[in-house]
């Protein structure tokens, strides 16, 4: 079983918490069941992390207001 989804045609968005300068953007693509792929928008052929769907939410539900 190949764990490593393929990200060739994967739809990537920048992190609204980003401040939209150059210089601190994180991206994600969504679409994938149980993964979420993120990366550094500056280096988009560089290394991408693959965070599990439940990891990935707890750390942005950590960022929420209450």
């Amino acid at each position: 079983m190949n764990r490593n989804p393929d990200l060739n045609s994967a739809v990537w968005r920048k992190s609204s918490y980003s401040d939209g300068g150059a210089s601190n953007c994180v991206e994600i693509a969504e679409g994938f069941p149980t993964l979420t792929p993120v990366r550094d928008s500056k280096v988009p052929d560089g290394s991408v992390i693959l965070v599990g769907r439940d990891a990935w939410a707890a750390f942005v539900g950590g960022f929420r207001k209450p």
